[in-house]
């Protein structure tokens, strides 16, 4: 796979599409790489130049040493877009991923068309619980917050009805770098958008899910209310819905994109 080596970091990324179509990238959640983006990339290559990349300490990316900054996952997507010589892209970017599309929007709107943001909010969770939880991984590893993943991720249907979807996902967890995953729980205790989103102008998506135990339709609607431009979709899943529910999750971005 390529990679993009700067600044001490090692970004494993994939592209999908014609380089000459509008670009979209796409940012991985907490703990996942970037294979769990593929319906997206099957449904928007045909029209989209789709980037995939693993967000530093996961997938096959390097893991320099922590604790990181959402400001610095925002700039690894900068370098890459600077790399593949894109002058502008749309992003989309669920859990983690969103938090960075947020920052983006912030801070490097002129690099972005439009940008979506799924199971999200402008202050994931409280700091607290982060880097307790941080601590426990650095010391036990990714084991046990595996095992529990699913539950946090995806509905029970979901879960009973495709147990080879959560096997892989959990296993991936389970393989991915600990001290990565880590400081990445170490950025996502320290950041908080919630009055710097007010200054966001550039198109803006939040998806949410109805049934997201982790971050919740109000925490959607609270974005919303400060992004000017800004539109909400309520879709039927929990945290993962870019899997859980691909294909509204799919043509309702593209509907976006395209307007």
């Amino acid at each position: 796979m390529p990679e993009l080596n700067v600044k001490g970091v090692r970004l494993n990324y994939q592209t999908f599409g014609d380089a000459t179509h509008p670009a979209l990238v796409l940012s991985n959640s907490l703990g996942t790489n970037l294979s769990m983006w593929k319906s997206q990339v099957e449904f928007f290559k045909k029209n989209f130049y789709v980037i995939c990349y693993d967000t530093r300490g996961h997938g096959a990316s390097s893991t320099p040493a922590g604790p990181y900054t959402v400001e610095q996952l925002g700039q690894d997507v900068i370098d890459l877009l600077d790399h593949l010589k894109v002058e502008k892209a749309s992003f989309c970017g669920i859990s983690m991923g969103g938090l960075v599309g947020q920052w983006l929007a912030i801070h490097k709107a002129e690099r972005l068309n439009k940008v979506i943001v799924c199971n999200t909010a402008a202050k994931i969770g409280q700091a607290k619980a982060w880097l307790e939880r941080s601590c426990v991984v650095r010391e036990t590893g990714l084991k046990q917050i595996a095992a529990t993943a699913a539950s946090r991720w995806f509905t029970d249907g979901f879960i009973q009805d495709n147990p080879d979807i959560i096997a892989s996902l959990s296993q991936d967890l389970a393989a991915g770098c600990h001290l990565g995953y880590a400081s990445c729980c170490e950025a996502l205790a320290a950041e908080d958008l919630r009055e710097a989103i007010a200054s966001i102008s550039i198109p803006f998506l939040v998806i949410a899910g109805k049934q997201d135990p982790v971050t919740s339709v109000e925490d959607a609607q609270f974005i919303v209310d400060k992004v000017i431009h800004s539109k909400l979709f309520e879709i039927d899943a929990s945290h993962i819905s870019n899997i859980e529910q691909y294909d509204s999750f799919n043509k309702t971005i593209f509907n976006f994109l395209i307007a």
